[in-house]
Order: C-alpha cells, then sequence, then structure tokens
C-alpha cells in the first residue's frame, strides 16, 4: 500500500501545475477565440435557462433548467463551504480575486465543453427510464470530434470520471456527512451512512429524469438558504462588508496577511490558492458538467452551452463570494478558538519558518518537542513547531479550559504528550489554533448568526453532499455505459450505492488522493480536445447567433429552430 500511496502521490505532484496552467491558458484561449462569449451571451444564456425556449418536442431527458440544476448540483456543494476557507487559509483575503479570474476565464470553458458535448451527443431511440434517451460528455466529443484514433484517449477520460464519481463524487461527500453528524450529535457513522445510501439509491435508481426533478427543487432550495443566511450576516456586518472587499483586490497583487501560506509579499502563493480552489470549485475543464447537460432536450448545442456558462458565475462569483465575505467580516480566519489538539493525527502537522512563512518540515522531524509551562522551547526544538491546520500553535494545556499549562515534551513518534511532572501520557492537549475547511465557515456562520449559523452550515453541508453524489452517479452511469454498455448500468449504481456506505464508515486519506488523481487524468485530455476542437465550437456559434437575433419571442425563436433541424434533417449545413 505504501508502494501505491508513493506512485499515487507522485503523479499528483507532477500533474498538478501543468494542470493548473493548462485550464488558466484554455480558458484564456478560448475566451479571445469566442469573441468573450461568456459576456457577450450572458444574457441569452438567463433566458434559456429560465425556459423562455423550451420545445417539449426536442430530444433529450431534462429541461434546460433542470441540466442546469444537476450540473450546479455537483459543483455547488462541499468546496463553496470548505475550498473558500482553504484559499484564504493558505493564500489570505487575495485569493478570492484570483477565485473571481478563473471563474470568469472558466465560463467560457464550460461554455465550449457542453457545446461541443450537445453536438457529439448520442441518442438511444430505444432508451428506458434507467437507460435514458440520450448520452453525451467528453468521451464522446473526443472520439467523433477528435476522430476513432483517439478512442484509447476517450476511454482513459471515462474510466478516469468513473473512478472520480466513486471517490471524490460520492465516498467523500459519505464521510463529510457522517463526519460531521458524529461529531456534532455523537450519531454513529454507520447509521448516516445507512440513511444517506438509501436516499441515494432511491433517486439514482430511477434514472436521469427523477435525478433532474430531484435537482430542480433540491439545489436551488440549498443555494438560496446558505446565500440567505450569509447576506443577513453581511448586514448584520455591513461596516465591515467593504473594507473586506478593499483587502480582497490590495492582498491579490501584494499579500501580507496570511494565515498559513502567505508571509511577506509571497504572491505566487496567493495566486495559486485561489486558482486550484476556484477551478476545482466550479469543476470548468473537467468534463463532468456537459454528461449532464447531453441530457438537456434541445436541437442546438449553443443555447445548452450558454446556459452552462453561467454555473461559474453561480458557483463561484455568487456563492464563493458570500462564503468569503462572511469569513473575512467575522474575522475567523484569523481568530484562534480553544481546540483539542490530537497528539497522533487529527489535523496535526509540523512546521518550520522560512523567509517569513511557515512550511512544512521536509527533513527529519526532532523525536521530541519541549514544552515548558504551556510555551514551546523554539531553540531546543530546532525550530520545529507542532501546528495545527499548518499553523503553530502557541500555548499548550492539559484541561479543556485552559486553566493548567502543559510541561515536559511531545514524543512525535508515538503521538503522545508525556509530563514532566509525573511522567502522565496524553493522547490529546488543548490550546488556542485556527480553523480551517468546513470548520471555519461554521464557525463564521456561528459567530453570525449564533447557533443557528452553526446549524444552518451543518444541513447545508448535509444537502450539498446528498446532491453532489446524486449528480456524479450520473456522470459514472454515463461513462459506465459507454465503455461497458446499457447492462453495465445497474450494477454500476449498486456499486456506487454501496461505496457511499463504505465512504461513511471509512477513512478516507487514500480516497482524497486516487480521487484528485483520476481528475487530473480526465482534465488533461479533456483541455486539450477543447482546444483542438475550438474551431468547431466557434463554426457552432457563429452560426447560432447569425440565427436567433437579440429579442426574439418564443414563437419566433421555436420557428426558426424548427426550420433549423428540417434543414438538418434533409442534409443542409445549417
Amino acid at each position: 500500500m505504501e508502494v501505491f500511496l508513493g506512485v499515487q502521490q507522485f503523479i499528483d505532484n507532477l500533474l498538478a501545475y501543468p494542470l493548473l496552467v493548462m485550464l488558466v491558458g484554455t480558458g484564456l484561449f478560448l475566451t479571445f477565440r469566442l469573441g468573450f462569449i461568456q459576456f457577450r451571451q450572458f444574457g441569452h444564456g438567463i433566458k434559456v435557462a429560465t425556459g423562455k425556449y423550451d420545445d417539449p418536442e426536442d430530444a433529450g431527458d431534462v429541461s434546460h433548467f433542470q441540466a442546469l440544476t444537476t450540473a450546479l448540483s455537483a459543483t455547488v456543494g462541499i468546496g463553496n463551504i470548505a475550498g473558500v476557507a482553504l484559499a484564504i487559509h493558505w493564500g489570505g483575503p487575495g485569493a478570492i480575486f484570483w477565485m473571481w479570474i478563473t471563474a470568469l476565464l472558466g465560463m467560457c470553458t464550460k461554455y465550449t465543453e457542453v457545446t461541443l458535448a450537445q453536438r457529439y451527443r448520442v441518442v438511444n431511440k430505444d432508451g428506458s427510464k434507467l437507460v435514458g434517451t440520450v448520452s453525451g460528455g467528453p468521451m464522446y466529443y473526443i472520439e467523433y470530434g477528435l476522430g476513432k484514433s483517439f478512442k484509447p484517449l476517450a476511454m482513459l477520460v471515462a474510466g478516469a470520471m468513473i473512478l472520480t464519481a466513486f471517490m471524490t463524487g460520492n465516498a467523500i461527500q459519505a464521510n463529510t456527512v457522517s463526519d460531521l453528524m458524529n461529531t456534532e450529535f455523537a450519531i454513529p457513522t454507520w447509521v448516516t451512512g445507512g440513511l444517506t445510501s438509501a436516499v441515494v439509491a432511491l433517486v439514482i435508481l430511477g434514472g436521469i429524469s427523477r435525478i433532474g426533478r430531484v435537482t430542480g427543487i433540491l439545489a436551488p432550495v440549498m443555494g438560496l438558504l446558505y446565500v440567505f443566511g450569509g447576506v443577513v450576516i453581511l448586514a448584520i456586518n455591513y461596516n465591515g462588508v467593504f473594507p473586506a472587499l478593499a483587502s480582497i483586490f490590495t492582498e491579490a497583487f501584494n499579500p501580507t496577511a496570511g494565515v498559513a501560506g502567505t508571509g511577506i509579499g509571497i504572491l505566487l502563493q496567493t495566486i495559486l490558492w485561489g486558482i486550484r480552489r476556484g477551478l476545482f470549485s466550479n469543476e470548468a475543464g473537467q468534463g463532468s458538467a456537459p454528461i449532464a447537460h447531453s441530457a438537456a432536450k434541445t436541437q442546438e448545442p449553443v443555447s445548452e452551452g450558454a446556459v452552462a456558462l453561467l454555473e461559474p458565475f453561480i458557483d463561484t462569483i455568487v456563492i464563493c463570494t458570500i462564503t468569503a465575505l462572511v469569513v473575512l467580516t467575522t474575522g475567523v480566519w484569523k481568530d484562534t478558538v480553544n481546540t483539542e489538539l490530537l497528539m497522533g493525527d487529527g489535523d496535526l502537522s509540523y512546521t518550520e519558518e522560512v523567509d517569513g512563512r511557515y512550511q512544512s518540515v521536509t527533513g527529519d522531524i526532532p523525536a521530541e518537542l519541549r514544552i515548558d509551562q504551556g510555551i514551546p522551547v523554539t531553540e531546543e526544538n530546532a525550530g520545529v513547531m507542532y501546528s495545527w491546520h499548518e499553523v503553530p500553535v502557541e500555548q499548550f494545556f492539559i484541561d479543556r479550559d485552559q486553566t493548567m499549562p502543559f510541561t515536559g515534551v511531545i514524543d512525535t513518534k508515538d503521538g503522545v504528550a508525556i509530563s514532566a511532572l509525573n511522567q502522565t501520557q496524553y493522547k490529546q492537549l488543548y490550546g488556542p489554533a485556527v480553523e480551517n475547511g468546513a470548520p471555519m465557515t461554521a464557525l463564521a456562520f456561528e459567530q453570525g448568526l449564533g447557533d443557528i449559523g452553526k446549524y444552518l452550515v451543518i444541513l447545508c453541508v448535509f444537502l450539498f453532499a446528498i446532491s453532489t453524489a446524486i449528480s456524479w452517479s450520473y456522470y459514472g452511469d454515463r461513462c459506465s455505459m459507454y465503455l461497458f454498455g446499457k447492462s453495465s448500468i445497474l450494477p454500476y449504481k449498486i456499486v456506487f450505492v454501496i461505496l457511499h456506505f463504505v465512504g461513511a464508515v471509512a477513512g478516507l486519506n487514500t480516497i482524497w488522493g486516487i480521487g484528485d488523481t483520476a481528475i487530473a487524468i480526465l482534465t488533461i485530455p479533456n483541455v486539450l480536445a477543447l482546444v483542438m476542437l475550438s474551431g468547431i465550437a466557434k463554426k457552432l456559434t457563429d452560426d447560432y447567433f447569425s440565427a436567433f437575433k437579440p429579442g426574439m419571442t418564443r414563437e419566433e425563436y421555436l420557428s426558426v429552430a424548427r426550420d433549423r433541424v428540417e434543414k438538418h434533417k434533409s442534409g443542409a449545413e445549417l
């Protein structure tokens, strides 16, 4: 297992930075090639998404709105709650600016991949409730758009998507919920896992139509609920909103206020954390959302692309910004809270100060770290510091109330603290530490709204995780069908539900790593395909907007659309 994890970590480190460069570069390239389509046709996307031009006679399984909410259910989730906190923790407030930049570029990337997915989707005339009537996604536009010689690459993408669906889109979501419910309410993980597995099974066994109906309700409700809570907190802390926004812009180019990652002018750290969290929050370029949008009822690929460009805006520009402002205005990103500090696991790390910032120790960690009256003796510890969420802990206590300072050593090998007074061994101590991830956001909402805020975040984590698993199950089943045929869909869904339960009760460090690597493996060939097929995307775009003029009524739009379908059937060029 250690050899496997070592190989996985090597691949992940090898692909991490090229992946970020390729995603941003592709977004820039497509933005210029398609004439800033994400800005020019933003309003058209809203009109199509809200059903103004829906035609129930079109081929497909769900409406434009249901396709949008299915895709949003997969993207709006834990990343919006935890990912923003991670970006601020590591990159400072300025990281949010770079999240915005990636969202604006990601709008064009998502427009392109969804337009191509609609263009090359396959319609199954003998579809059923389980199988559906259409299939689409990156594997189809890679094979049919680039040619049969690229089918091995398409199969690699489909396989990586299935692995990502099992891991990141399913098991990790289940684990997040079960861990939170166990921490807050002492509910056994197997109980939570059994409940969420049953809910997921009930929805996904009904096929994409049921998934679309459920996410069509769940995604708007959970998004509005979360945003409403955030807006209330910002209204209460209105004096801090403009200073928070100002810090986002000033720290974007001259970062000075980071907690863990930034130090004195560490601009690259701020940019990288903003880009990383932005890209993986809205999933632009991963090739996942095109699978959901391929099921939309439409004959016009570009119309669904226009709907899809709304996703990064809703996910990152709106919801992530609400989270960021709540965290910044409440100040919890810099605050320390009374924390139980585990000596051997949890969010423990060992850091040292290098050039004004903290970084993980790369060499040998001292066997013992000495603590005197609660204060680390840095000189005797070779500069190595016990850290929680990568930030050094400045004081250690024996009791939860932090009234009895600890004196002794932390045994870094055995994961215990040994008292110098009586040689008592402690598996945990207590002290002031910063929060990170979802707990930081929960703390911000709790500070803004009291217990209501904390429970609001808990409810949203529950809903976000469930909806993400539901949507990702569909992504995986389309890939399973592509690789193994219709007969594989039911077995795939059964395995998906089983792994959901396993994820709820298991430790998932390994699964996190496998999922991240799978995402990189499916994303890199996908963005390369987008660049290679960008000429087709431009041709489709120019053709569509030359036929459909701004201000068209529903009747005029549908009339033109049906004429274009008839011309297409007759073999004429559209």
